[in-house]
C-alpha cells in the first residue's frame, strides 16, 4: 500500500484504515470519513504549506489553553466561522408553528437563581442604563398556553460584559430563571442589552483579523426554555434598534427573533417594554406516540 502513496491516493489510504483495528459505529465511520476527505481536499485546494500546518497546530494548542469555565475559545472559533449557527439549524430545524432557535454562545452559566414572575435580574446599577419589562407567553404548536415552562435568561450589562467576565458585577447579575403560570405567561425586569465585542484578544481575535471581520454582536437577551415532553429550546431575542443586526460577528440574527424595545406604557415602572412569545414543539418521542 505504501508504495502507491502520493498526493492523490493518500486520502483513500487513510479512509481505508478507518475501523480496521477497532469497533466503531456507522455514524463514527461517516463522520471520520467525511472529515478526512474534506481536510485533505482543503489541503490540496490551497496547497497548504508545512509552516502553515505548524502554525495551525500551534494556534489550536493556544486555543485549548484558553478554555476554562469562564471562556470557551473553541465555541468562539465556531461562532466566528458560522459553524455553531449552522449546526444549530441542522440540529433544530424549525418545525411548523415552532419558534426559531439560536446559538447558545460561550457565556451561559448553569443554575442561576429561580425568581418569581415579574422579578428583576438586575443586582447593580450602571451609568446610562435603560430598564426593561419583558413579558410574553410560551405556547404549544396549537396555540395553547404551557404552564410550568422553565425559562433561563441571561444578558450582557450596559458595559458590554457578562457577569462571569466582569469581576465588578455580583454573582449571577442579569441572570435568572422564571416559570410560566397557568396561562403560559412569564415576565421579568432586566436592562436593555447593548452591542458588545466577543472576546478577541487571543486566538479568536486572530481568526477575526484573518477574516477581515469585526468582533461586535448586536444587543440581545438569551433564553433557554425547557418543559418535559417538548424539544429543548435555546434562542436569543434581538433589539430591533441595535447596531450590527445586519453584520453580527457570529451570523446568528434571524428576522423572527427581532423585537421592538418600546417606551414602557403607563403603569409599568420601567423605561422600556417588550412583548415576545415563544412556541415549543413536542419532543420527537412524544410526537411519534401521538401519531400512533
Amino acid at each position: 500500500m505504501a508504495t502507491n502513496l502520493n498526493i492523490e491516493t493518500v486520502t483513500d489510504i487513510v479512509i481505508s484504515a478507518i475501523g480496521q483495528h477497532g469497533e466503531i459505529t456507522d455514524r463514527q465511520r461517516e463522520l471520520m470519513t467525511a472529515l478526512v476527505r474534506h481536510l485533505h481536499d482543503f489541503c490540496r485546494e490551497t496547497k497548504l504549506q508545512h509552516d502553515e500546518f505548524l502554525y495551525t497546530c500551534e494556534f489550536l494548542a493556544r486555543t485549548g489553553q484558553m478554555c476554562s469555565e469562564k471562556r470557551q475559545e473553541f465555541i468562539l472559533l465556531g461562532d466566528i466561522l458560522g459553524v455553531e449557527i449552522l449546526v444549530d439549524m441542522l440540529s433544530n430545524p424549525t418545525e411548523e408553528g415552532g419558534s426559531d432557535s439560536c446559538i447558545l454562545g460561550p457565556f451561559y452559566r448553569e443554575n442561576p437563581p429561580v425568581l418569581p414572575k415579574g422579578a428583576s435580574t438586575v443586582q447593580m446599577a450602571f451609568e446610562g442604563q435603560e430598564t426593561v419589562y419583558f413579558e410574553g407567553h410560551v405556547l404549544d404548536a396549537d396555540g395553547k398556553p404551557l404552564e410550568g415552562v422553565l425559562l433561563d435568561v441571561w444578558e450582557d450589562a450596559p458595559n458590554g460584559l457578562y457577569e462571569n467576565h466582569d469581576p465588578n458585577q455580583p454573582e449571577y447579575n442579569l441572570r435568572g430563571r422564571f416559570i410560566t403560570d397557568e396561562k403560559g405567561h412569564f415576565a421579568f425586569r432586566a436592562l436593555r442589552p447593548v452591542p458588545y465585542p466577543i472576546p478577541n484578544d487571543e486566538s479568536a481575535g486572530e481568526l477575526i483579523k484573518a477574516m477581515g471581520h469585526h468582533p461586535f454582536r448586536p444587543g440581545h437577551i438569551h433564553f433557554m426554555i425547557a418543559k418535559e415532553g417538548y424539544r429543548p429550546f435555546i434562542s436569543q431575542v434581538f433589539d430591533s434598534s441595535s447596531d450590527y443586526l445586519e453584520e453580527d460577528s457570529v451570523f446568528a440574527v434571524k428576522q423572527s427573533l427581532i423585537a421592538d424595545f418600546k417606551p414602557a406604557p403607563e403603569g409599568i415602572d420601567q423605561d422600556l417594554y417588550v412583548n415576545f412569545d415563544f412556541v415549543l414543539t413536542r419532543a420527537a418521542k412524544e410526537t411519534a406516540l401521538a401519531a400512533e
